[in-house]
């Protein structure tokens, strides 16, 4: 086991500088540079003061000679500074991360708290009204965009409610009561395509196992219902859910970007929103590179969930 994960930790950084590479490249592609922008704001164009502003900021040198330069930076736990504020980017993500963080994970704990039950109760009133009321219910979360209903809440709760968000971020640890009234909506508007999603795979993984060999050998020797569903048949269910989450991990953070501009979350998301309009180059590098590397580190941490839920796979992983 030891092994493979070193494997994939390796598998894993080779992604990240692959990542980084397509990255650096894209954003010297995309027409205009953060010099124009700053000179045109400014309201003075010349070349020479274009000149110096990217001498100064190194912009002056080949990609492939500034792509090193950050890269040996990186390696170094040196993720510049931002070409806008000049604040150091590590400084930037440190606040902003727990934010993004806090989002996804209660988006996380709510699909998990409503998908998992609905999936059993589909699978275990399957052909009845129950299942087909739970399976239009879950392919109509599948097909509503999140940031659309994000901005469909807002609009609901302001007009008829006359009721909007707390403007002003709290942590939780400042104000516990405002944190979850500025977090609990993008988080419900975030956690309805996973809930839609676990809900269809805990009812078809769930509804696999109840038919399996074990699971009639389990009832023939007298197990209650609940017993054979709770404690057989939903636990060997279970890897195709944890399956499904840890790839619906990328999903969610790429659904923070636009929740959190619209709901005025300082999170990463609003962060990479701002700096890619900018074409803050060293902000944008860092946070597809902490993004990346949260999606190889959940992926990880689900092949090691394998082998908790099914000590099989675990000892299939040591010996490859």
């Amino acid at each position: 086991m030891f092994e493979y994960i070193v494997r994939r930790i390796v598998y894993g950084l080779l992604i990240l500088l692959v990542m980084t590479v397509f990255t650096f490249v894209v954003m010297r592609l995309v027409p205009g540079d953060v010099v124009t922008l700053q000179l045109a704001q400014a309201g003075v164009v010349s070349e020479e003061q274009m000149a110096a502003l990217k001498s100064e900021m190194g912009l002056d040198k080949p990609v492939w000679q500034q792509l090193l330069i950050w890269l040996k930076g990186a390696l170094q736990g040196d993720l510049g500074n931002s070409l806008w504020s000049q604040q150091p980017v590590m400084d930037m993500i440190a606040k902003r991360l727990p934010v993004t963080l806090e989002l996804v994970g209660l988006s996380v704990i709510l699909s998990l708290l409503v998908g998992i039950p609905l999936g059993v109760v589909a699978a275990v009133k399957h052909g009845k009204w129950a299942d087909q009321l739970i399976r239009v219910t879950a392919i109509t979360g599948l097909s509503i965009p999140n940031f659309w209903l994000g901005l469909l809440i807002i609009t609901f709760l302001s007009l008829w409610f006359g009721w909007i968000p707390p403007i002003a971020y709290r942590t939780f640890l400042e104000d516990p009561v405002v944190n979850l009234q500025k977090m609990i909506l993008p988080a419900l508007a975030l956690a309805v395509t996973l809930s839609a999603s676990t809900i269809r795979m805990t009812r078809s993984a769930l509804l696999e196992v109840l038919h399996s060999d074990f699971i009639r050998t389990v009832r023939a020797k007298g197990a209650s219902e609940r017993i054979v569903i709770y404690k057989h048949a939903l636990r060997n269910s279970l890897i195709s859910v944890v399956t499904l989450v840890g790839l619906q991990i990328g999903i969610l953070l790429g659904g923070t970007v636009v929740l959190e501009y619209i709901f005025s979350i300082p999170g990463m998301g609003s962060l990479i929103f701002e700096t890619v309009s900018k074409r803050d180059y060293p902000v944008v590098q860092a946070c597809v590179l902490i993004y990346g590397g949260m999606f190889i580190l959940v992926n990880l941490l689900v092949d090691i969930t394998y082998g908790w839920i099914d000590p099989r796979i675990r000892h299939q992983s040591s010996k490859a």
